[in-house]
């Protein structure tokens, strides 16, 4: 008989890494198939940006979910979607310096604090590098207590990420405003536990 750790080791972990993995794999080959429309590069800054934040959302949904499941093996998941999390914002990044700015550095610096919304994507992603450098078992070790408190800034990073759609999108504002929703009823929710327990 498998146990339920066996379970999430052999078959659910591999599963949600494939599945994380397809958004990449489609704009792989779209990108050799030349279907990513007419401006290729703005399809891939958005695609690999809204994956950031939908993954990122994601994870911070995790923990509610457990509490209201009472699936505790879901907290296992966390981890995996967290650093997937940082491998999109990493190809979103990579996107806009290689891709749209060509590594125009001094380009790159004044464009940073001159638009806003790349001033706080930019600070987003700044945030989730100790994030995803702390993520492992001897870091958690290490850190005791202050790797919990360094990893509230995932909260802080939600907030900039949605901001910086919101703040992109100027006219269409809908889909962004979905996202900012759900980060609401997250932050509530985590709001309503702390001051419950």
């Amino acid at each position: 008989m498998i146990s339920s750790s066996n379970t999430i080791s052999y078959i659910i972990k591999p599963v949600l890494f494939m599945v994380c993995l397809v958004p990449f794999i489609a704009l792989v080959i779209g990108a050799v198939n030349n279907t990513l429309g007419i401006n290729p590069v703005e399809t891939m800054t958005h695609e690999t940006g809204e994956w950031t934040l939908r993954l990122l959302l994601v994870t911070l949904a995790i923990t509610p979910l457990r509490h209201l499941s009472g699936k505790s093996w879901l907290i296992k998941l966390r981890r995996m979607l967290g650093l997937y999390t940082f491998f999109y914002a990493c190809l979103h990044f990579i996107t806009y310096i290689w891709l749209d700015q060509y590594f125009d550095w001094m380009e790159i610096i004044r464009d940073i604090p001159k638009r806003p919304f790349i001033t706080v994507g930019f600070a987003a992603f700044v945030l989730l590098i100790p994030l995803a450098v702390t993520s492992n078992n001897k870091m958690m070790r290490r850190l005791k207590k202050n790797w919990v408190k360094l990893h509230k800034l995932v909260y802080v990073i939600a907030v900039l990420g949605v901001l910086h759609f919101l703040w992109l999108v100027k006219a269409d504002t809908l889909e962004p405003l979905i996202y900012a929703g759900i980060l609401l009823i997250l932050l509530g929710y985590r709001a309503y536990y702390q001051r419950r327990t």
